[in-house]
């Protein structure tokens, strides 16, 4: 029999993990991420606002890394891999590579709200 404990620590995880943000998207040009790694920018890749990425005292070990999120904008969508922090982004948030910014809009267009998830 699962105790009252587990059940409600295991529906807390679950409603974290389905929850959706939303916030602004815009890109960048990766390199060296918080998570210890190098990127282009043609990797999906996503950096997340310090307020989702957490305040580990060592980055590299923030236990969004490697994670994967949807992101939805005008009827579309991309997943993209947790690699960076985004110091400056609002909780909500996203700088994502040039490459999933293209599968969603214009690069021209440089900021466009969007919604994401983890998945």
């Amino acid at each position: 029999m699962v105790s009252l404990r587990t059940a409600l620590a295991t529906a807390a995880l679950a409603a974290t993990q389905a929850l959706a943000y939303s916030g602004d998207m815009t890109y960048y040009a990766p390199g060296l991420g918080a998570c210890g790694k190098y990127n282009n920018q043609n990797d999906h890749i996503v950096a997340l606002a310090p307020a989702q990425y957490g305040y580990d005292a060592n980055p590299n070990n923030a236990k969004v890394c490697g994670k994967k999120i949807k992101i939805s904008y005008g009827g579309k969508s991309a997943t993209a891999t947790v690699v960076d922090k985004c110091p400056e982004c609002l909780s909500g948030s996203i700088d994502v590579s040039p490459a999933v910014f293209k599968q969603l809009a214009s690069l021209d267009k440089g900021r466009v709200k969007v919604t994401w998830n983890y998945v």
